[in-house]
Order: structure tokens, then sequence, then C-alpha cells
């Protein structure tokens, strides 16, 4: 029983989550004493669903794109004729930590405009940083001796990569992936401060208007996204470790 409590626990945790997005009318009765002078306790601007998803596609799409950027760097700078880039490169994914989300989201607004564009551009450059170093840390710290054995072999530089080098580093680079994921999911709620559509639109409505019950539906939805989205990545990562150490042996 307690081998199962942790998956029922989730479970329980995805059911409550997507049962509250869709009818959210069903909690007015849990979330009307956080309310003032007969505020609406479940948020009436929008579709908490409809924002859930443009939300989580928001950060689906800055992470595939900061996935395929950082994977690629840190391919260039393993390879002995970009080893010399490692510098630059590290100081272009630090970028995105070197600014708070809010100074990023003001560059980019008279650039791209209001809206989702932004919000992109600042996940994206946050998103960077976390994956590129466990893809480098991955590729550089890969098994002499399978290597060695791949060169024996006759592969190229390029079939060592592709069938080698990055299966290999897979389940480290989803750890970089499942970092920079829940890292974008809070960071794109200030999203909302330059019209873009996510979750962070509940919670800004509920602090100019002083209404906690907006806050709160806001911050859980986001919340609970993060912990189901981390574990499973995280469930992933471990078959993704798993299948490698088999295939290995």
């Amino acid at each position: 029983m307690r081998a199962w409590l942790p998956a029922l626990l989730r479970l329980a945790l995805l059911v409550l989550l997507v049962v509250f997005i869709a009818s959210p009318d069903l909690f007015e009765p849990l979330l009307k004493p956080l309310t003032e002078n007969g505020a609406p306790a479940i948020y009436n601007q929008g579709s908490l669903l409809t924002l859930t998803l443009l939300h989580l596609r928001t950060v689906l799409v800055a992470t595939v794109a900061a996935t395929i950027v950082a994977v690629a760097l840190a391919i260039l700078v393993t390879r002995p004729a970009g080893a010399e880039f490692l510098p630059l490169s590290r100081s272009l994914v630090n970028i995105g930590q070197t600014f708070p989300p809010v100074a990023v989201l003001a560059l980019a607004v008279p650039a791209v405009g209001f809206g989702e564009k932004p919000t992109l551009i600042a996940l994206f450059l946050y998103g960077l940083l976390p994956i590129f170093e466990n893809a480098l840390t991955a590729l550089t710290t890969l098994p002499g001796n399978v290597m060695e054995a791949a060169r024996g072999a006759g592969m190229t530089g390029w079939q060592r990569l592709m069938k080698v080098e990055l299966p290999l580093s897979a389940p480290v680079i989803l750890g970089g992936i499942r970092l920079s994921v829940v890292i974008s999911l809070a960071t794109a709620t200030i999203g909302s401060t330059v019209a873009a559509k996510t979750l962070g639109e509940v919670i800004i409505a509920g602090l100019i208007s002083n209404n906690l019950a907006f806050v709160l539906q806001g911050g859980l939805i986001v919340a609970a996204l993060a912990v189901l989205i981390y574990d499973g990545l995280s469930a992933i990562e471990s078959y993704a470790a798993r299948r490698m150490g088999r295939e290995a042996g």
C-alpha cells in the first residue's frame, strides 16, 4: 500500500485539477469565505480551462525552442571544432538568468509588441541554462569504453552522436528539461502583465480587486501543474535511465 500511495496521491491531484478547471463552480462554496463584499468566488473574466491550455502552450513552445538551441550548443562545444566556443556559449545561455523576467519583458515589448511573443522570449532565455548545462555534463562524462567501442565498430562521428552519445545522455538532458519546465510554469504567470493569455491573468485580477479567491485559484493551478509535470518528467527520466542501463549491460 505504501508503495502505491504516492501514485494514488498524484492521481487524486490530477483528477482534482481536471475537475476544477473544467467545472470551477463546483468549488464555489469552498472559496466563497475568501471573498469580501459579495465579490465572485470563481474567476469570471475568462475560462480557467482556456487559460490553463494557453499557459501550457506558451511553456511548451518556449521549452521546445530552448531545448533545440541548448542541446545544439552543447553538441557544438563538445566537438573538437567547436570547443573554443564554450566560453561564448556559456555567456549566451546565462543571459536569461542575468536579467529578471520583468526586465526581459520590458526590453522585448518595444521590439515585438504586447502579447505572447515577449513572454516566449523571456521563457526561452530562462530555459536555456539548465538544459545546456545538463546536456554539456552528459556529453562530457560518457563512459570512455563505450565511446572506444563505437569508434572501433567503425561508426562515423554523426553515427556515434545519434546512436550512442545522445541516447546515453538522454536521462541527464531530460533532467535539465524538467527543471526548465518548472521554472517556465511559474515565470509564465508574469506574461499577463504584457497581455499574454496565461494563468497570471487570474492572479493579477485577484491582486487588483483584493480577491484572495482569484489569487488562490491561479496559484494553485500553476502549483498543481508544476508538481504533476515534474513527476511525469521524472518518471520518463527514470525509465530512460533504466533502459540505457539495460542496453549498456
